[in-house]
């Protein structure tokens, strides 16, 4: 443990969906580690409901099989693993909850934490159950996971059901990308450097683009994403929380409403795409079969039990902020499943210089960029242009300033989730979505699918273990611009 990593109060952390491939491959392993590290005091209870018909034992040991596989070190998990426990619990039936309150109210004084990690349609159903038998106390909060809703009025419905249980202040709507070290750096780039706020703005900013890449395909997500598509399940959370981050203006503190406040009024000040203009600046596709590091992937349709579908596994946008600071500047967002390479990043494109002064034999003159890697090695880079040292005259190279994370602090950055977790023990929000960031974001979101839903039209196939279909070049291309290709 160190001194900027304190111990939080003692707590129990109930996670619904405790079986699932979230809770097994992200929330136990950010818990264990943060164990590790002295943070998760040892009367603290992590308990996991689910329907499998499991015991203690057994979900320990299916536990232990996922740190083992991890890497961890095997003294450290048997450490960990008594504090771990398991209720076999259907959410939509009655029976069980009687033995689940009891065995919640074990502990009637730490804090209890209650992770949705389930369906969207289950979080209703959960809350009420919850709030039935007393478990809605003030030392309670609870977590819920995105899309929340398929569209702004199922968003609505589920965010009022879930208020008349848990108050705003107890409700954490979590996106674990603001839980990443490069998104919270943001912060501290913008507002804590002289060097690059002043320069922050239509004036000097040509464009942003921001790219969220997956290689893999649906994996165990098939039922769930053939009904949301790429759309509902990045753009709508993810990547309106990244532009809005790039987008704010400077808060007046960084106390929760502060931030929150500020990502509103970007999400405000989004110009409309609807069906005027969703054909020109939208672009939706899916995958069909390829190769990823050299081995032959299946198609989307292949991976669905039926076969059909016309559910988007990529999105590309150009969207524009209707406000002094952004006026002009395009931002260009692509997401997508089955892609040329896992990838995360934000990139500011800056305006180049109004005069260049070199001879052609120099060379180009390019763009000042400043890109932001949120996976997979979380790091800054900035491009700058140099002279080639040496002899023979004056040659003009474009170079990055390169700053690794892990490299340059010598530790290995925490999982955002590690974060996220703590946070929600402390009951600071900062790093989640406010109610009204959610209606806001469903209300751009919204006449997207509407178009899309008019036009009538198939998402284009583009071939796994390329960058989405060839349209999503021509949507920035066209403007003179070019995908960032070369920050890894």
């Amino acid at each position: 443990m160190t001194a900027s990593s304190p111990p939080v109060d003692p707590f129990d952390l109930v996670i619904f969906g405790g079986t699932g491939d979230l809770a097994l491959r992200k929330l136990l392993p950010a818990l264990f580690h943060r164990f590790a590290d002295g943070q998760v005091p040892p009367s603290s209870r992590i308990i996991g409901v689910a329907r499998e018909g499991l015991d203690d034992a057994g979900y320990r040991a299916l536990v232990r099989e996922v740190l083992v596989d991890g890497g961890s070190a095997p003294e450290r998990i048997e450490a960990f693993l008594p504090q771990l426990v398991y209720l076999p619990l259907d959410a939509r039936k009655d029976e069980g909850w009687e033995a689940f309150a009891a065995l919640a109210n074990e502990q009637p004084r730490h804090i209890r934490v209650f992770y949705l990690s389930t369906s969207p349609e289950l979080f209703v159903d959960i809350c009420n159950r919850l709030g039935a038998h007393g478990l809605n106390g003030p030392n309670a909060r609870v977590v819920l996971e995105k899309p929340i809703g398929r569209d702004l009025a199922s968003a609505m419905c589920i965010i009022d059901a879930v208020g008349r249980v848990f108050s705003e202040a107890q409700t954490f709507r979590i996106d674990h990308y603001l839980g990443k070290e490069t998104v919270q750096n943001l912060l501290a780039l913008r507002f804590g450097n002289a060097l690059f706020e002043p320069l922050w703005n239509a004036g000097h900013i040509d464009h942003v683009q921001i790219t969220v890449a997956e290689t893999l395909g649906l994996g165990r997500r098939a039922g769930y994403y053939d009904h949301a598509g790429a759309l509902r399940d990045m753009v709508q959370n993810h990547m309106l929380q990244l532009l809005c981050m790039v987008a704010m203006e400077a808060p007046a503190s960084l106390s929760p409403d502060a931030v929150r406040d500020e990502k509103l009024k970007v999400l405000h000040a989004l110009k409309p795409i609807d069906m005027r203009n969703a054909a020109q600046l939208s672009v939706r596709g899916q995958y069909k079969a390829g190769a990823i590091d050299g081995e032959r992937v299946p198609g989307y349709l292949e991976e669905l039990e039926n076969g059909q579908s016309n559910t988007e596994t990529f999105v590309a946008l150009k969207a524009e902020i209707a406000n002094w600071r952004w006026a002009g500047v395009p931002f260009y967002l692509r997401t997508g499943k089955r892609l040329a390479t896992r990838l995360s990043e934000i990139v500011v494109a800056f305006k180049s210089v109004p005069h260049s002064i070199f001879d052609a034999s120099a060379g180009p003159l390019a763009h000042n960029r400043l890109v932001l890697r949120l996976q997979p090695d979380e790091g800054v880079k900035l491009w700058l242009t140099i002279k080639h040292p040496g002899p023979g005259g004056l040659r003009l190279r474009h170079v990055p300033l390169d700053m690794s994370f892990a490299e340059a602090f010598g530790v290995q950055q925490p999982d955002a989730y590690e974060r996220l977790l703590l946070d929600v023990v402390r009951g600071n929000p900062t790093l989640f979505m406010r109610r009204d960031e959610v209606e806001a974001a469903w209300r751009w979101i919204d006449p997207i699918l509407a178009a899309w839903g008019a036009a009538g039209e198939p998402p284009r196939p583009y071939a796994a273990g390329s960058w989405g279909p060839s349209a999503a070049v021509a949507l920035i291309e066209r403007d003179g611009r070019t995908w960032n290709e070369d920050s890894e």
